[in-house]
C-alpha cells in the first residue's frame, strides 16, 4: 500500500511500549509523527531516537505527539531503551510500535524491497489533526535524519494550515512567507490590511502572521 499527501492514514492497533494503542484514537485532535527504524540495537537508530527524546518538548508545545516503529518486539524495544538512555543522555519518553508482524509497516509501505525485503526504511509521517498525510520523507537505512528539519516543516505546515500563505527557500519560524497563488490581490487585501511588498505580481512577500 502506498500512502500519499493528503490520504488518510492508515489506522491501526497494535501493542507498544506505553500500552497498547489504536492509532487514530491516540491521536485524538493532536498532530502526529510516525516515524520507522530499520531494526533495534542499530547505531544511527539509536542516535535518532535519543535526540528526539532530548526535543520532545518541542513537539509537545507544537501539539504533535511523536511514536516510533520497527520490525522488532516491544519486549526487544524496552531493552534497547535502557541502552538510548545510557548512550544518549536522556531516556526514551514516547511510545515505540512493536511490529515483528510488519502490519503496520506494510499498511504504510515501509519496507522497500530493492532497499532490503525485511527490514524498514527511514520513513517519516507528519499526520494532521484530520488524519491526513500532511508530509512523507523517506531514508536509507544508513543515513540518520534531521529532526529539526521536521520541526521546521510542522512550523510551516501548522502556519500554513491557519492562513492562505506559503512559506519560501529555507524558510525559519518568523521569517516573512509569500501569500498563496490562489489568492486574488482583492481578497489578499481583507487577509493582510497591513499590506505586502510585490515582488512580482506571483510573488507578494509579507511578515508572518501572527
Amino acid at each position: 500500500m502506498t500512502v500519499r499527501l493528503g490520504d488518510i492514514a492508515p489506522d491501526f492497533t497494535a501493542p507498544t511500549t506505553q500500552g497498547e494503542i489504536k492509532f487514530h484514537d491516540w491521536l485524538g485532535d493532536s498532530w502526529g509523527v510516525l516515524f520507522s527504524h530499520p531494526k533495534d540495537f542499530t547505531p544511527v537508530c539509536t542516535t535518532e531516537l535519543g535526540y528526539v527524546a532530548k526535543i520532545k518538548p518541542e513537539f509537545d508545545k507544537r501539539n504533535v505527539k511523536v511514536i516510533g516503529l520497527s520490525v522488532d518486539s516491544v519486549e526487544s524495544h524496552e531493552k534497547w531503551e535502557a541502552d538510548i538512555g545510557e548512550t544518549q543522555g536522556t531516556p526514551v519518553n514516547f511510545p515505540m510500535i512493536g511490529d515483528p508482524d510488519r502490519k503496520v509497516a506494510d499498511l504504510y509501505d515501509m519496507i522497500h524491497p530493492n532497499a532490503n525485503d525485511t527490514l524498514t526504511v527511514r520513513s517519516v509521517f507528519v499526520i494532521g489533526p484530520d488524519k491526513k498525510v500532511k508530509l512523507t520523507i523517506t531514508y536509507p537505512a544508513s543515513t540518520g535524519r534531521n529532526f529539526d528539519e521536521i520541526l521546521r516543516v510542522i512550523d510551516s505546515l501548522q502556519l500554513t494550515a491557519k492562513y492562505k500563505v506559503a512559506t519560501p527557500v529555507n524558510w525559519k519560524d518568523g521569517n516573512d512567507v509569500i501569500i498563496g497563488s490562489a489568492v486574488t490581490n482583492e481578497e489578499a487585501e481583507k487577509l493582510f490590511p497591513q499590506g505586502w511588498t510585490t515582488v512580482k505580481p506571483y510573488l507578494r512577500v509579507l511578515p508572518q502572521p501572527k
